[in-house]
């Protein structure tokens, strides 16, 4: 018997003030990377995917972003003034 499955974990990388693109309210948004990784014998093994979201604490809405809007928003996590996500 072989028992086999996936396994996702989420971490947060960080909280910024963005711009809501649905509400427009400038609230904290949490940055959070999710792996998938698949597990043999409840070990996890290997990643078999990763997504990156953006979460309004205002509205609740989940945004999906590329890593390396993930990565430009992360460094900029110390940044003073609220933004826009969606800027390039």
């Amino acid at each position: 018997m072989v028992i086999f499955g996936l396994r996702t974990k989420v971490f947060v990388l960080a909280m910024l003030t963005l711009l809501c693109p649905r509400c427009g309210n400038p609230a904290a948004h949490a940055l959070r990377k999710s792996v998938t990784k698949f597990s043999l014998f409840f070990v996890p093994l290997f990643p078999v995917g990763t997504k990156h979201t953006t979460q309004c604490t205002f509205c609740g809405t989940t945004n999906r972003i590329s890593k390396e809007q993930a990565g430009r928003l992360a460094r900029q996590a110390d940044g003073p003034a609220p933004q826009s996500w969606a800027q390039g």
